[in-house]
């Protein structure tokens, strides 16, 4: 019906009426309920458009990007230096700040440069795509020297059972009120590129995949070991 993309749909409930509101990429409407019937209050309440030449490097309808993609050298290429990465991060650091993170360089070997991924961007689920597709990408058109980057990961504590168990006694409360319970299978491939942790769930929330990935994610934040997996028996 509408012409831009639906991404939410709020309902505001007063005592005699509901007030629709459809917000959409870049616009929202608002319309309320009369006898069954849809009334719009107004066809549209703001538009937004995009400013000339300001385009988030993380905008998902960016062009794609591959490692192997050529780079665009704009104005010039710089010269693969610890100060022009950072001029180049700092760039893209507004967009990274404002979702609660941040990015620091943690070595430039030779061509690859490593940076760490702070705050909530460390542990976000999609870092990967936010190193490849978004300070990558830039740093390449920037800096043609540089081959490759890759996401550093500050040192976390030991991969055992005993770290295991101090994240698990923190969500064990809350599944043993619903009857059930969290073990610890197996740990797998500490010293390699993809540890894994084996775990069996056992209660009503072993079904439900929002817990499985809170527990998931808080190891990951506990551990802080890029490519660690968390496997269910």
């Amino acid at each position: 019906f509408f012409s831009d993309s639906t991404i939410s749909v709020v309902c505001l409930t007063t005592m005699k009426s509901n007030l629709f509101l459809i917000l959409t990429l870049s616009k929202a409407y608002a319309f309320t309920q009369i006898n069954g019937k849809n009334v719009f209050l107004t066809s549209k309440l703001f538009s937004v458009e995009a400013e000339d030449g300001i385009i988030s490097p993380f905008d998902s309808s960016s062009p794609s990007y591959t490692p192997t993609d050529p780079v665009e050298l704009g104005d010039g290429p710089l010269e693969l230096t610890w100060d022009n990465v950072e001029a180049v991060l700092e760039e893209m650091r507004p967009y990274l700040i404002q979702d609660g993170g941040n990015v620091a360089i943690s070595e430039i070997d030779g061509p690859v440069v490593r940076l760490e991924l702070q705050g909530a961007c460390g542990t976000c689920p999609s870092s990967t795509q936010t190193m490849k597709m978004g300070l990558e990408r830039k740093l390449r058109e920037k800096i043609p020297e540089i081959q490759e980057v890759v996401q550093s990961m500050p040192e976390g504590p030991e991969l055992c059972e005993e770290e295991i168990n101090v994240v698990l006694d923190g969500v064990r409360p809350f599944l043993q009120v619903a009857g059930g319970s969290i073990d610890i299978e197996s740990i797998s491939g500490e010293s390699g590129l993809q540890p894994t942790i084996t775990l069996k769930m056992e209660g009503a929330s072993a079904s439900l995949k929002s817990v499985k990935l809170e527990i998931a994610q808080r190891l990951q934040r506990h551990f802080m070991v890029a490519g660690l997996h968390v496997e269910w028996a």
